[in-house]
Order: C-alpha cells, then structure tokens, then sequence
C-alpha cells in the first residue's frame, strides 16, 4: 500500500509557474513509476508526465512538453511537477500516481495508487 499525498496547487496568472509536489508514504517508492494525471471541469482525466523509478526518461504528454518538468528524489519520497509557461488551459485538479507493475504508463489503468489531488487554475 503507498499513500499519496499532492501540495502546490493554486491560483496564478498566465504565463506564470507553479511547482507541485507529492510526497509518499508506506512502501518503497524507489520500486515505483511516478506520474501526474489531471482532470478538468468536465473532462476525462488524462496524462501529463511520468517518471521511471530512477528518474531517466520521463515522458510528456505533446500538451505540456517543453513547458513542465517532472522529476523525482527518492530520498524524500517525493515526486514534482514544475509547470512553466501556464496557461488557462491548463487548469484542472492535479492527480499523482504510482505504478507497481508494467504497462503503457501514459495510461490510467496502469496506475495502482492515486492521491486525492490538488487545485490549479490559471487566470488569462
């Protein structure tokens, strides 16, 4: 069992940057891919980025890349999310995930674990 929890989220004005984080607790997080999900109002729950358990190669969805840096320190059981370049459409409830097993990790159902999710909105 490993708990999740995001912190990080808030109100910010185009253009502006925001780092979220999420801390884990319970088993070892070194064994688990990280991610981050977000779900706008209305709108399915999709992929932003994952990391592997030691932190090479993280992967983007096309929408964030090059604006959002996802990177991890197993040292403190904590995976972030550093959002650059924000934009109103970015706003949405952002989720963290872990991943005990192997998949297609851009994928929900690869996940096993969720936290509860923290708050983003951008203001135009």
């Amino acid at each position: 069992q490993v708990q999740l929890g995001e912190s990080g989220g808030g109100l910010v004005q185009a253009g502006g940057s925001l780092r979220l984080s999420c801390a884990a607790s319970g088993r070892t997080f070194s064994n688990y891919v990280m991610a981050w999900f977000r779900q706008a109002p209305g709108k399915e729950r999709e992929f932003v980025a994952f990391i592997r358990q030691n932190g090479q190669y993280p992967y983007y969805a096309d929408s964030v890349k090059g604006r959002f840096t996802i990177s991890r320190d197993n040292g403190k059981n904590t995976v972030y999310l550093q959002m650059n370049s924000l934009k109103p459409e970015d706003t949405a409830v952002y989720y963290c995930a872990a991943s005990s097993g192997a998949g297609y990790y851009s994928l929900r159902r690869s996940y096993n674990y969720w936290g509860q999710g923290t708050q983003v909105t951008v203001s135009s």
